[in-house]
């Protein structure tokens, strides 16, 4: 029996399992996939959101400033890839222009610290390559950009590490009160605690009918994205917004914490939640929108296409409510929900609190984590690392400099890589230029040997991605 059972570990569900792992309680965390941050927490725009955006007085706006406030120094002490790079909201016309004031009118009265309005001269001095059509635009310091899937990880690492129970590959097939509270049935068997948590994501209407009346729809939008070579992450410092629409926050150009360029999304309503495939024809739609931004861009550069799928919904804003008695949703968690992530856990930890769950402290709570990333380290620190582990001097990755040490270590933490992107979720190899066409192989060596399997058992990603295959 536990005190509580999260639903779905994204970066919501990874926060809240973080949050509750403080305490003196027991906790576990369901997730359908192989790993954790495998649906939007894994491909999205990597933005820390300074928090102008939501409407005053929400509940999105309250914890959107309260997460972004958090972020720098939860990403030290976690260990995650972050830069405060600041974002500009530009307009491109007098309209735009009245708009840029609205924004900073609602940013201020979210209490996002440091927002101005900049000219037209200050704006082209800030990033040069600006088309000249580029009028003023809202700068906002603290905004910033991070790792998105390394910051689920880490609050999950650290939640595992405290004594949370992680159910992989575990699919909740339906929901039953009981006497305590609920029996979660799943794929493998029954599970029951005393309250629940929907963190489900895209998927998190669907769960919370399980359980619930219906009271909500999720509607699935799908937005995809360009992701270019270093040589382009270069050309620009800040987060670049267009001003916003009814669809969302519009086409963006940034640099991405590994110093690459991410160009989009666009936002199309899909009927399959899952569905991240990319099309032709939207990523030439990206492409013509960001020219409005700038004509800098050499989309020859580009190394990679995705797309991910935010859970739009028909309230409008963070579903984060109890449906019935001991469940609480935390659902149609859509953008700024990564920004948001690390405020939200805390917040459904107070809600929890409220209904009667005792926050006892958890004596021994072990906070914090530390990666080896080996490309960063100074010439004495590589050495002295090699001396003790000579696969520190094996350089497995050469696009991203990544070496056999790192990906062995990433095969035995608190919750370890199993497949070839979840070594690249967690070391960058196969990041690179070459995406993965050069150290591929040895990825899979690595994992068979590591894992103790056969090298056509390895997977790519999800389940059932299998790479190789014996000779007929």
């Amino acid at each position: 029996m536990y005190d509580v059972l999260i639903i779905g570990c994204g970066v919501v569900g990874a926060a809240a399992a973080y949050a509750l792992s403080r305490y003196d309680l027991r906790v576990a965390v369901i997730e359908k996939e192989n790993d954790v941050a495998m649906g939007a927490s894994r491909a999205n725009s990597a933005i820390i959101h300074a928090g102008f955006d939501p409407e005053e007085g929400t509940l999105d706006a309250l914890l959107n400033v309260r997460g972004c406030a958090m972020a720098e120094e939860l990403c030290r002490r976690l260990d995650v890839p972050y830069k405060k790079n600041g974002s500009l909201v530009i307009s491109f016309s007098p309209e735009e222009d009245a708009a840029i004031d609205r924004l900073y009118a609602r940013g201020v009265a979210n209490g996002v610290p440091g927002l101005r309005v900049v000219g037209y001269d200050e704006l082209h001095e800030m990033e040069p390559n600006l088309t000249p059509d580029a009028r003023k635009a809202l700068y906002a310091p603290s905004a910033g950009i991070v790792s998105p899937w390394d910051y689920a990880l880490a609050m999950a690492e650290v939640a595992v590490r405290n004594g949370t129970g992680l159910f992989l590959e575990t699919e909740v097939t339906g929901a039953k009160k009981s006497e305590e509270g609920w029996i979660i049935r799943t794929n493998r068997g029954d599970l029951e605690a005393r309250y629940v948590v929907n963190c489900a994501g895209v998927h998190s209407g669907e769960v919370h009918d399980m359980a619930c009346p219906h009271t909500f729809d999720i509607i699935p939008c799908k937005g995809q994205y360009f992701l270019l070579d270093k040589s382009e992450g270069a050309k620009f410092t800040h987060t670049l917004f267009q001003c916003p629409s009814k669809v969302g926050k519009g086409v963006l150009v940034s640099p991405t914490v590994h110093g690459n360029l991410i160009v989009g999304p666009d936002a199309v309503n899909v009927p399959d939640p899952d569905d991240t495939s990319t099309t032709a024809q939207q990523l030439a739609f990206i492409k013509r929108a960001a020219a409005k931004t700038t004509s800098a861009v050499d989309y020859r550069a580009q190394i990679r296409n995705f797309a991910g799928v935010r859970a739009n919904n028909s309230a409008g804003g963070f579903i984060i409510s109890f449906g019935e008695k001991g469940w609480l949703d935390a659902a149609g968690i859509k953008s700024p929900g990564l920004t948001a992530a690390p405020a939200i856990g805390e917040y459904l930890a107070e809600l929890l609190e409220k209904d009667g769950l005792a926050l006892n402290p958890r004596a021994g709570f072990v906070d914090g984590r530390k990666v080896v990333r080996f490309k960063e380290l100074s010439s004495e620190e590589k050495n002295s690392l090699i001396a003790r582990d000579p696969r520190y001097g094996r350089v497995i990755c050469r696009c991203e400099t990544v070496t056999e040490g790192e990906i062995v270590a990433s095969t035995r933490t608190e919750i370890p890589a199993r497949t070839v992107d979840g070594v690249k979720r967690r070391t960058n190899a196969g990041m690179g230029r070459c995406q993965g066409g050069f150290c591929g192989p040895r990825v899979v060596e690595i994992l068979a040997r590591e894992s103790g399997v056969e090298m056509k058992d390895v997977l790519k990603d999800k389940t059932g991605s299998y790479i190789l295959s014996e000779k007929l």
